[in-house]
């Protein structure tokens, strides 16, 4: 148990890669750094797969990419509706992005989502993404009157749901992440080898999408709220 705690805490504690030196130092935690490396790692992609692009003859390749983007695309238009249209490419890049977070455990590096501080920046960009959207579709003015409705004594009660919205998407994504990694750790100390290799499949692979999955999915369902 003392070296499932002391490997929990390495795994919180945010380790400082360099620093740099200016206003008395930044420090530069891995969580960025990694973070860096997913954004070098999608425009990669991007540039890769979207190479000689052709309308009448396209590839294997683009019809595998034009699948997967337009099921994306009918997804998030489904579940943003036709005012949250708009935010569909936002969206998309979250998931990716989150999905690529979770994922790339499996080659080593420590998932950003294991840092609190990558989770609070992500539902606080939704969070603001969600307000503005309302706004937009509202106007300032029927944006303040809906925290009144449906009956102006619940008025309190949409307030602290402002604040309530991200604070539960941060949550979700880092409690979950973190507790797939209690998890893992405690069968690597009773059980064979063989078995955490099975389950890691599941936690790193398929738990790391669904998490992706659920934290757009609440965003989009925010969204629709805030513009119908």
């Amino acid at each position: 148990m003392d070296a499932l705690i002391e490997n929990l805490m390495e795994e919180l504690n945010c380790e400082t890669v360099f620093t740099i030196p200016v206003f008395g130092g930044i420090p530069i935690y891995e969580s960025v750094v990694v973070t860096w490396i997913i954004m070098a790692l999608i425009v990669v992609l991007s540039i890769i797969l979207t190479r000689n692009l052709s309308v009448e003859h396209p590839g294997r390749r683009q019809l595998i990419l034009e699948t997967a983007i337009s099921g994306m695309n009918n997804f998030f238009h489904e579940t943003l509706g036709e005012n949250g249209a708009r935010y569909i490419p936002y969206m998309m890049t979250v998931g990716v992005y989150i999905g690529i977070a979770n994922l790339i455990g499996l080659l080593g590096f420590k998932p950003p989502t294991k840092d609190m501080n990558v989770t609070a920046a992500l539902s606080i960009m939704s969070i603001i993404l969600i307000e503005m959207a309302g706004i937009r579709q509202k106007g300032t003015k029927g944006w303040l009157k809906s925290f009144a409705e449906p009956m102006p004594v619940v008025l309190p009660i949409n307030i602290l749901e402002v604040f309530i919205k991200p604070l539960s998407l941060c949550m979700r994504l880092f409690g979950n992440v973190l507790g797939s990694f209690v998890i893992m750790e405690l069968l690597k100390s009773v059980v064979p080898a063989v078995v955490p290799a099975v389950f890691s499949c599941y936690f790193d692979i398929f738990d790391g999408l669904i998490q992706a999955y659920v934290f757009v999915f609440l965003t989009s369902l925010f969204v629709k709220e805030a513009t119908e």
